[in-house]
């Protein structure tokens, strides 16, 4: 079960003026479930976005960042679930491409105005056939209200559909931001999560949207992690409307800076839902490396104690055992760490200082903090004034199970 996530109310996910969205059941991986969402977006929409850097992009990402390039306003983007389209060669790029060419025809738009997104399992060719035959259904039921919808219709091994709204004051004008998300496994974003969508009703300029997801996605998709490996299908992209009619965005200023806070404070949502809700997850887990001479060390440092098994299964078992977190700062590859200026709390637990184990600590009060479903690790290097944060889980024995019967 996820760690303190419900579902978001449908009435809390905001509409956005300018994009409506429909879901069906196409039957992809399994019966009877939705697994077919499409995005429609009214003429002047901008639209930008970062992938995986994983040198095995999907067939997806690649016609994304095509379409993308192209210099065309898009229109529309399709997501499908249980098919990751990816590994499949050319016959996945004919399939990606077939698909943007189906949803074109019915958003009345060129095929390169379509985004095509897909998750699921890796190495199987994707049945275009049946995202055809559901497109009928997905568009007849396109609204601006079916956030909470589409949110559940692209989720794989995820028990809880990932959604947040805010609204915020620009200019004089009540903008909407409204965000969904997937992904609870394969998932060490590289530049996002698994795959994510946030939509806002600001007028923004394209060189300002494409700064605003990078930024974003490095404070929030970025700094999330379950089990250290990075989905060949990240995606996360960022849709401006302008349909509030409020002054364009095309410089820094209070405009931007509010948006931006307003996104990322969605994207931040999203991206610890993904840790509250990693494959098998009992516990959330904040990671703060300070005192850190740069913030690429202080990252590392975050990401090797977030990712080690043996912190992560640690925790599951509710044990402050305190020589694996030793263990994974000292792995972290900072190899000039003055290891006697190192100190370590677990939650109000001071449990190293100055490299070793702090004279005030008891195993009782370590356990204690262990015991609880959210927990905050933090560690200073005492090596400067950089600070990082990383979200994650533990690992449990449904983290095994989940992705040993995957494809069963």
């Amino acid at each position: 079960m996820a760690v303190n996530l419900n579902a978001p109310e449908p009435a809390s996910l905001l509409v956005i003026d300018g994009i409506e969205l429909g879901v069906a059941e196409a039957g992809i991986r399994k019966a009877g479930r939705r697994d077919l969402m499409v995005m429609r977006f009214a003429a002047g929409t901008r639209v930008a976005g970062v992938f995986t850097r994983n040198s095995f992009a999907a067939a997806p990402v690649q016609v994304c960042r095509r379409h993308l390039g192209g210099g065309q306003a898009i229109r529309a983007l399709v997501v499908n679930a249980g098919n990751a389209n990816c590994g499949t060669g050319e016959r996945g790029l004919d399939a990606a491409l077939a698909t943007c060419t189906a949803v074109g025809g019915r958003a009345g738009c060129d095929p390169s105005q379509v985004l095509p997104f897909s998750t699921g399992v890796i190495l199987e060719h994707l049945p275009v056939d049946r995202i055809e035959a559901a497109l009928p259904a997905c568009f007849s039921s396109l609204s601006a209200d079916r956030w909470a919808e589409a949110a559940g219709a692209i989720m794989t091994t995820d028990t809880v559909p990932k959604g947040a709204s805010r609204r915020v004051a620009i200019d004089g004008y009540a903008v909407t931001v409204t965000g969904i998300a997937k992904g609870v496994g394969m998932l060490q974003p590289d530049m996002a999560t698994m795959l994510a969508f946030i939509g806002t009703d600001a007028a923004v300029a394209q060189p300002m949207l494409d700064r605003l997801v990078r930024e974003v996605a490095e404070v929030s998709f970025n700094r999330v992690t379950v089990d250290g490996d990075t989905s060949t299908n990240d995606s996360f992209v960022l849709i401006a409307t302008g349909a509030t009619g409020a002054p364009m965005i095309d410089g820094d200023g209070p405009g931007y800076a509010a948006l931006r806070a307003a996104v990322e404070s969605v994207a931040v949502t999203l991206a610890q839902a993904i840790a509250r809700d990693g494959e098998g997850a009992t516990k959330f887990i904040t990671v703060v490396v300070e005192g850190a001479a740069d913030g690429d060390e202080a990252l590392r440092v975050a990401r090797r104690i977030a990712n080690s098994p043996l912190v992560k299964t640690a925790f599951f078992a509710s044990d402050p055992n305190l020589g694996r977190l030793l263990m994974a700062i000292g792995n972290a590859g900072v190899h000039d760490l003055d290891t006697g200026r190192v100190n370590l709390w677990l939650g109000d637990v001071q449990v190293i200082e100055n490299g070793g184990r702090s004279a005030s600590y008891r195993e009782q009060d370590g356990a204690r903090v262990m015991r609880l479903d959210e927990i905050t690790v933090r560690t200073a290097l005492g090596r400067g004034s950089a600070t990082m944060t990383v979200w994650t889980c533990d690992f449990s024995y449904d983290y095994v199970k989940i992705n040993a019967e995957y494809r069963t």
